[in-house]
């Protein structure tokens, strides 16, 4: 179903893309459903260069990604995006990833904080910011909670520091980045059907991140956590 506020763009599976299976890696297709929103913003000239001189900034608070199957290298491919809600602070997004009969590869649901920036708290968007996105009707899914509680038995690993190349517009660690520290971290090698991510604090350049696992029969959990313990992000694996 076409959503009159809905954004779409079209691409193949690049190379730089794939894994050794031939087929897109989840972080992969999580960075195009956080381009098909950047691309969105852009185009209605509420993109990065808008917000930083307003001081303001879309915040991801969590993400829902359910995966059908993975695309394989030169495969054809729609990515979508629409805005399902505006409350508060608060903003709903789902995404699609359609493959070339017309079916999702992939779907997900994200809810974003409107941050000011130069106070480090939350906002409220005003009606005009909101109203050029737009509302469409939600993907039929199930949706989950944001929250992800934490298993009380968990392995430690070896922490590692946060480079430059992690870092985003914002200047703190990029969502998707979070992502591949933990499927690195969890060395998971079931076939991935979904991820559920929750974003608790921003990390910086220089911060040591700390991963801790947790893993049973049907998910890995993995927090990404600072030297004392305290949670920059979780992500459930399914």
């Amino acid at each position: 179903m076409q959503r009159s506020n809905q954004y779409t763009f079209g691409s193949r599976i690049r190379f730089s893309e794939v894994d050794h299976t031939m087929r897109i890696t989840l972080p992969g297709i999580v960075n195009y459903f956080q381009d098909c929103s950047i691309f969105q913003s852009e185009g209605l000239g509420r993109g990065v260069a808008y917000l930083k001189e307003k001081k303001r900034a879309w915040v991801l608070s969590s993400w829902q990604v359910e995966v059908e199957r993975y695309p394989k290298l030169g495969e054809e491919i729609k990515v979508s995006t629409w805005a399902t809600d505006f409350k508060g602070m608060f903003g709903s997004r789902n995404f699609c990833m359609e493959d070339e009969r017309g079916g999702y590869a992939a779907f997900a649901n994200s809810l974003w904080v409107y941050m000011d920036i130069e106070k480090g708290r939350p906002a409220k968007p005003s009606e005009e910011e909101t109203a050029v996105y737009g509302k469409g009707a939600p993907l039929d899914m199930e949706y989950a909670s944001r929250k992800i509680p934490l298993p009380e038995e968990m392995v430690q690993y070896p922490g590692f520091p946060v480079r430059k190349s992690y870092i985003d517009t914002n200047e703190h660690v990029n969502n998707c980045q979070y992502v591949q520290m933990a499927a690195e971290a969890a060395d998971e090698e079931r076939d991935i059907h979904g991820i559920r991510a929750e974003y608790k604090r921003s990390a910086v350049c220089g911060d040591i991140i700390i991963p801790e696992v947790y893993r049973d029969t049907r998910r890995t959990v993995v927090k990404l956590g600072d030297e004392q313990g305290r949670p920059y992000a979780v992500i459930e694996f399914r």
